[in-house]
């Protein structure tokens, strides 16, 4: 599964130590692509690329050191299939001379993007107010950090929201710090957000020992957390189909279909269940929830409940959150 890029592309050889150097620094977060492309020059060459039928990602790892990703077919949504997929470690230059030899910088357009809330649909937020969430904090640029939850509780829905994760190239990848947060349905079901732009040191058909052990050969370091704290995961349960990620600093879409555990006479009857699309990619199909994720499963769930987006201790941003609520 994980090949080294043959060709322009040279490889970096380095030691474990190395890579667990700039694990251990602490990692800056920038929130701005303004300022992140004044302070960093890695960050003008991170990003996705195409070029005759295949698709380039390239993930900031600090210092002058990326991880790519060579996509066969195109980029998610535009070509992949998903599966093929060749990875290595590079340094800046060999990512110049990439770009040099023909990939093209591109931005991947998500077709519900910017998606207006349909009628009698619930505005949780569209910049104005933050009058639908309790503790909720607006920047300057009037977009919703991370940390608030909904005034009111929710059953059954049709979610949309758009989030935008933090640049911290020297954070770990694949790690926990790199710009997490979730979306906590009911405090007890997490759709987890985290970088993770890049990694496709999956698919699901691989088991987590291969796979670990596929990541710390390539990488040089054992991994940060396992494939069901990815972006997209349903958090410590299940990992989505694939990665459908953008770099950071740019929007993320995730629209989410819920439908609330079932109870008679203080007994459930049918288990939640959960459809998620992200950036307008299926990832999650009906997915039943057996109980809840991660340390949501430790607490009994409840027919209906606010939602969450969590904070952990990271900037994450939100715009254009707006749900429908279904029978």
């Amino acid at each position: 599964m994980v090949n080294r890029l043959t060709g322009m592309l040279v490889v970096l050889v380095v030691a474990c130590c190395g890579w667990a150097a700039i694990a251990g620094e602490a990692a800056k977060a920038w929130t701005d692509p303004e300022a992140a492309a004044k302070d960093d020059p890695d960050f003008a060459l991170q990003g996705e690329y195409a070029k005759a039928g295949e698709g380039l990602q390239v993930a900031a790892m600090g210092k002058g050191k990326f991880l790519t990703a060579t996509l066969k077919g195109g980029l998610p949504d535009a070509g992949w299939d998903g599966k093929s997929v060749t990875t290595a470690t590079a340094d800046s230059e060999a990512v110049k001379k990439l770009i040099a030899a023909g990939w093209a910088k591109t931005e991947r357009k998500i077709p519900n993007m910017g998606a207006k809330p349909p009628q009698g649909a619930v505005v949780l937020f569209d910049g104005s107010n933050a009058n639908e969430w309790d503790k909720a904090k607006i920047t300057s640029d009037k977009l919703l950090q991370e940390g608030p939850q909904t005034v009111r509780k929710f059953k059954n829905f049709i979610m949309h929201v758009e989030f935008m994760l933090p640049y911290k190239p020297a954070a770990t990848l694949s790690g926990q710090d790199r710009g997490n947060s979730g979306v906590y349905i009911f405090n007890r079901y997490e759709v987890q957000i985290l970088d993770t732009f890049g990694l496709h040191f999956y698919p699901n058909t691989h088991g987590e020992a291969s796979w670990a052990a596929a990541f710390q050969k390539e990488l040089g370091y054992k991994q940060g957390s396992d494939r069901t704290q990815f972006c997209a995961s349903m958090y410590h349960f299940r990992s989505p189909a694939l990665n459908a990620a953008t770099p950071p600093l740019t929007w993320q879409t995730y629209d989410i279909t819920f439908l609330a555990p079932k109870f008679e006479d203080g007994k459930k009857t049918a288990n939640a269940r959960i459809t998620l699309l992200w950036n307008g990619i299926k990832v999650h199909d009906g997915l039943d929830l057996p109980k809840g994720t991660g340390a949501g499963g430790n607490k009994p769930e409840v027919p209906s409940e606010a939602i969450l987006l969590q904070g952990h201790g990271n900037p994450v941003r939100f715009r254009n959150i707006w749900i429908v609520e279904q029978p």
